[in-house]
């Protein structure tokens, strides 16, 4: 049994590499938004023409970063949503919840600071994380019945 995994949600740290890593030898694929933040800011513009009102600029990448993110959850065996300690990941949440409407399985990887605020998050989410290792451990025990250590 192989495993398609979307890894959604913050870009500023190495948390998906980790996991990637962390994985190899097992048979899991990953898949995940475009992380050079420049680009995804700027993605709408750059393909679509300048906007001279920032709503409209965002809007734009938005939308066209909406058709990679939508295809890799509706694709996905397996859903992970990274929030980090730096940025309130509203795109985040939105990912989880869409997810979660689709019926994937999520799995939440984030600072127990964001326990509170993450409650309704955490109630979708069928495990939840707090570092990338335990990802692993996760997707590890799903794919061959054998537990950590």
């Amino acid at each position: 049994m192989g495993l398609k995994v979307y890894l959604s949600g913050e870009i500023h740290t190495d948390w998906r590499e980790r996991i990637i890593e962390g994985a190899a030898g097992l048979d899991v694929s990953f898949e995940s938004p475009v992380t050079d933040h420049a680009a995804s800011d700027d993605c709408g513009i750059t393909i679509l023409g300048a906007e001279t009102n920032k709503y409209w600029h965002d809007h734009k990448g938005a939308k066209v970063n909406a058709i990679r993110t939508r295809k890799g959850i509706a694709d996905a065996d397996v859903v992970v949503v990274r929030f980090g300690d730096k940025y309130k990941q509203w795109n985040a949440a939105f990912d989880a919840g869409y997810a979660a409407a689709l019926g994937k399985s999520l799995i939440v990887l984030n600072p127990p600071v964001h326990q509170h605020a993450l409650k309704e998050v955490h109630a979708a989410a069928l495990a939840v994380a707090e570092d990338p290792q335990q990802v692993v451990d996760v997707l590890r025990y799903v794919l061959t019945g054998a537990l950590p250590g």
